[in-house]
């Protein structure tokens, strides 16, 4: 999976490597037990600071996407991710409660906030599960 990284987008990098690495693994680009580079390999490759990379990694690594070995390195978590609790249902209605809001303000529609979720959703979910 190649990351692609916006250096001048307002969102932060390592937000940007989190939410691309989420991607990769809810489209199965990434499968349970995959090798990704070492903080300091893809801190030199995309030519970012390393803390940038390892805070994103720690984070992933907190959420339970990934395991990081001393040895072995970092590693899609080899159990898959784990289902959703009521803490991530919570986290989710915080994070698009705002999103909604600001679209009824914006007099977008409950139909087209819906069609362009489905949308997105498609675009991410695997083929075989759709």
């Amino acid at each position: 999976m190649l990351l692609q990284i916006d250096l001048q987008a307002e969102e932060p990098i390592y937000t940007q490597i989190m939410h691309q690495v989420i991607e990769g693994i809810a489209k199965q680009e990434l499968k349970p037990g995959d090798d990704l580079p070492s903080v300091r390999s893809l801190a030199s490759d995309i030519g970012i600071n390393f803390h940038t990379v390892n805070k994103a990694y720690q984070l992933l690594k907190q959420e339970g996407y990934i395991l990081i070995h001393r040895q072995k390195g970092v590693v899609i978590h080899p159990d898959g991710v784990e289902r959703a609790t009521e803490a991530f249902y919570a986290k989710l209605r915080k994070k698009v409660r705002p999103l909604i809001a600001e679209s009824i303000c914006k007099s977008v529609t409950k139909a087209e906030w819906e069609r362009i979720c489905a949308t997105i959703y498609e675009e991410i979910e695997p083929e075989e599960e759709q």
